[in-house]
């Protein structure tokens, strides 16, 4: 116990020094964001401002999917990203969705779940079907185990491509879907 005790009092304190303090956006790297994201969040901003008085509503269903395409549509919701700032929320309950955005190759488990969320997402309502294997069934296609394609289940109003998609990407596929 006492060679311890020495041991404290002879090393003294190794910490590194503490670094003054920066702003909030340079410790989280803001500041050297790409300018795409800006300029393709100001295009959405103002496309949900005209079509849905400020605000869209998105549902996020997993079909079946890796979890890959959720990593990304996660990523849309952290600091970087923060889709939330150009009037995109994600929401619980399809009841108060506008879009469906769907992920993966539909399993034959989640089919009848599927439909029915479909079917309890209130008129008007858009799905966006998420990566390669929401748009054609990836590797998995139609099998015993698989209906494939979103489109297969329900219909599908756009298509996110991509494994995963990144969240560029996402954001594109909504800008895309309501600037027709």
């Amino acid at each position: 116990m006492f060679g311890i005790y020495r041991k404290i009092l002879t090393t003294g304190v190794l910490t590194e020094k503490f670094a003054r303090k920066k702003r909030l956006s340079q410790q989280v790297g803001l500041e050297g964001r790409e300018p795409e994201l800006d300029e393709i969040g100001k295009k959405l901003k103002a496309t949900i401002d005209k079509r849905f008085a400020g605000s869209l509503h998105i549902r996020q269903v997993d079909a079946g999917s890796c979890n890959g395409c959720e990593l990304e549509i996660h990523a849309l919701n952290n600091v970087y990203y923060d889709i939330e700032r150009f009037g995109v929320h994600f929401v619980a309950s399809p009841r108060h969705a506008d879009v469906l955005l769907v992920t993966g190759p539909v399993s034959r488990n989640m089919e009848a779940a599927l439909r029915r969320t479909y079917e309890a997402t209130a008129n008007p309502k858009w799905v966006i079907a998420v990566g390669d294997c929401g748009a054609c069934g990836g590797e998995f296609g139609v099998s015993y185990a698989s209906c494939g394609a979103v489109a297969n289940v329900i219909p599908v109003d756009a298509v996110v491509p991509g494994c995963p998609p990144t969240p560029l990407d996402l954001m594109r596929g909504i800008l895309d879907l309501f600037s027709r």
